[in-house]
């Protein structure tokens, strides 16, 4: 798995049922080596933390925004 910083990370639940849902974060920081995890995300409720997605996560790539664009 790699990122970059505005990428977004998506968790997908992993069972069926009412309570399951997705998050979603903006990584904000890309800690490890090459744009592999651990990364600083914010989370759609605003709040912030560090984290190593697992196997039920994937990453939405965004192209970088070219100064003054």
């Amino acid at each position: 798995m790699r990122a970059a910083v505005g990428d977004k990370v998506v968790l997908h639940a992993r069972y069926v049922g009412p309570r399951a849902h997705e998050r979603s974060a903006v990584i904000l920081a890309v800690e490890g080596p090459d744009g592999r995890p651990p990364y600083f995300v914010r989370w759609d409720d605003g709040h912030e933390s560090r984290i190593t997605p697992g196997s039920d996560a994937t990453i939405e790539h965004y192209p970088a925004v070219a100064a003054g664009a």
